[in-house]
């Protein structure tokens, strides 16, 4: 009775371990596919970063918004003349004066004495005359000057101050159009490391899960393979020997140190490994090869994503031997 309960013990053991085996390696697949797709897509996003560029590689100089003013300039006092034309005529007028004058004094017998003090007076009446108009001219156009010079200035001045408008303009409009260039950049860098740190933290994520999924994966196998020490030893204990019931992990990938060391009856090859995982069993073991049975002899996903085999269909003893 006490075989039999142990048998039955190990037995829900050995289920209950492979379900959670069964389990935790899809778990661990679905983890290592996240943990890919993370990894791809940071990579993917690393490939395609912007180019770093100069955001003041289009600025140009705006020297030739500013021109050479000096041509416009010029003399105002340069042309200045001499007005006599104005003087000419008053002293035509006053000897045509002086002459009738002399014709009436002349006609009346006036005395040489008073013709000469006449022709004096007459003379100083020119001399005054022409002084007043040069002098009068001359003011005319020093203010006509003056207000051309005036006029020269504002010009160039107005000049002067629509090329500092256009220059600082230019200026205004290049240093945005760099600020806009630097924005856009940094914008967009924000972004891609943010998408990059997200994946990154995806990728963490499934690494961590796939690890976990493993672990449990290995802790379920373990239980699969303490279910089957505990059926083999109460066999054993009650003298039941042979290769009889159970399973065991023979899949060729868990084993390491492979060697034949003999043949079966019916000629299967019979092996002395170990495992790579000592969680499936520690020392060297006696065995067959889960890919060279009978496929009923196999059992499908044994401990995750390996196979086992039903010994009790095969002709070999599952035995530790060292």
């Amino acid at each position: 009775m006490a075989v039999v309960t142990a048998v039955v013990g190990g037995a829900a053991v050995i289920a209950g371990g492979a379900i959670k085996s069964g389990k935790e390696h899809k778990a661990m697949r679905r983890a290592r596919g996240e943990k890919g797709r993370a990894a791809a897509k940071v990579q993917s996003l690393q490939n395609s970063r912007q180019t770093i560029t100069n955001p003041y590689g289009g600025v140009r100089s705006l020297a030739d918004l500013a021109s050479d003013l000096s041509g416009q300039m010029s003399n105002p006092y340069a042309s200045l003349g001499v007005a006599t034309q104005a003087a000419e005529i008053q002293m035509e007028q006053s000897d045509i004066a002086l002459a009738n004058s002399l014709d009436a004094m002349m006609s009346t017998g006036a005395g040489a004495g008073g013709a000469t003090a006449l022709a004096q007076a007459a003379l100083r009446s020119k001399k005054g005359v022409a002084a007043g108009i040069e002098a009068q001219e001359a003011a005319n156009e020093k203010l006509r000057a003056q207000g051309e010079q005036n006029l020269q200035q504002r010009q160039i001045q107005e000049q002067q101050r629509l090329q500092s408008i256009a220059i600082s303009e230019g200026q205004r409009e290049q240093q945005a159009q760099a600020a806009g260039n630097i924005f856009q950049f940094n914008a967009q860098e924000d972004r891609t490391n943010a998408d990059i740190s997200y994946n990154i933290s995806k990728e963490t994520g499934a690494a961590q899960r796939q690890a976990q999924a493993r672990a449990n994966r290995d802790g379920a196998v373990s239980g699969i393979f303490s279910g089957l020490g505990s059926i083999a030893g109460s066999v054993i204990g009650a003298g039941i020997g042979g290769g009889g019931g159970g399973g065991g992990g023979s899949d060729r990938r868990m084993k390491k140190n492979i060697k034949l060391i003999g043949k079966s009856k019916s000629g299967l090859n019979i092996y002395a490994f170990e495992y790579i995982n000592e969680i499936f069993g520690k020392g060297v073991w006696q065995g067959v090869m889960s890919d060279e049975v009978s496929s009923d002899a196999v059992i499908k996903n044994f401990a995750g994503e390996f196979d086992g085999v039903d010994y009790s269909k095969v002709d070999v003893e599952f035995k530790k031997i060292n």
